[in-house]
């Protein structure tokens, strides 16, 4: 079948360690299904894993991917949650927990092999494209504004570097639940998307906002966290994700216990917050941002997108 894999690594240069090619068929795995894949989306993470983060030479070659939508063996249309191993459906009971492409291959191929309790019903009310987008970003997203900051409708929330799957997501989803969302971007082209988006106000990083937040969404890292750290209110939360710009250098640890802030790690969600996620978008006809759709062919083009940083929402293939 054809697949898109990391044949090497490339700290510099990711997408150039990414190979299309001929890949062997998904093994046969009791309480496993294989499912076609109709679409996929590029994450921060495949750029990660071609950079040599979360991956061994011994694991090479390895089909990267982590979301797909597609059709499961008994034609149902569905959504992959790209989690393995985090309640012991499918694999061994003490299994650590990974996602799809460090441990097991990924979506970035025609057919890909997943739990079967992983599997979750796609609304017939979106595309297979626009549901590809929601399992690793979009659940971010929605964990991290809604389980890691525990914020509800009029709080308010500071979103960092606008344009990024996991950030045009939080201030799509924010505006939607009735939040009111800043975000931050040096583009201009990017900050008036967020203000499309439904964000309040969008201004360059580090801008002092009008008042303080009550939580912020980080998955910048070492060039937001100053402005993270200090646009936050007293007891308020800052909920991460990522670091795509390596870890903050100083930590600002005496700001963080003075101030009572709360610092929230986040990674993906659960497969009921998936089903509750793809719920809201059927309800609401919320729809996320697809930044550009590439052919499966073409994924050294769609990683070397995400990787420039001048995408703003989300990267899909197609088989």
């Amino acid at each position: 079948m054809l697949a898109a894999y990391a044949a090497r690594f490339a700290p510099d240069s990711p997408a150039d360690a990414l190979e299309v090619g001929d890949r062997p068929e998904p093994e046969d795995r009791e309480h496993w299904s294989t499912v076609e894949v109709r679409a996929a989306s590029v994450n921060h993470h495949d750029v990660w894993s071609l950079r040599g983060v979360g991956l061994a030479e011994a694991q090479l070659p390895m089909i990267l991917g982590c979301d797909a939508a597609g059709v499961a063996p008994d034609g149902t249309e569905v959504v992959v949650h790209g989690v393995i191993g985090a309640d012991g459906h499918g694999v061994g009971p003490r299994e650590p927990r990974s996602i799809l492409s460090e441990r097991y291959p990924g979506t970035f191929a025609e057919r890909v092999a997943v739990p079967t309790a992983n599997l979750v019903p796609k609304p017939p009310e979106l595309t297979f494209e626009e549901a590809a987008c929601l399992p690793t970003a979009w659940l971010t997203a929605y964990r991290m504004l809604f389980h890691g900051a525990g914020l509800t409708p009029g709080r308010s929330v500071l979103v960092q570097g606008a344009g990024g799957g996991v950030a045009s997501a939080a201030i799509a989803l924010g505006a939607a639940a009735g939040l009111e969302v800043w975000a931050t971007s040096r583009s201009e082209d990017k900050r008036e998307r967020a203000l499309a988006l439904g964000a309040a106000g969008a201004v360059e990083p580090g801008t002092r906002l009008p008042g303080r937040v009550d939580a912020v969404i980080e998955t910048v890292g070492r060039a937001t966290w100053k402005h993270s750290i200090a646009s936050v209110r007293n007891g308020g939360t800052i909920a991460i994700a990522g670091h795509t710009t390596g870890d903050p250098e100083p930590a600002l640890l005496t700001r963080v216990f003075f101030h009572e802030l709360r610092i929230q790690g986040v990674t993906m969600g659960t497969r009921e917050d998936l089903a509750a996620l793809l719920s809201f978008l059927a309800r609401t006809g919320l729809r996320p941002t697809i930044d550009s759709t590439y052919a499966l062919a073409d994924a050294r083009a769609a990683l070397a997108r995400v990787a420039s940083g001048d995408h703003f929402g989300k990267v899909v293939l197609t088989p």
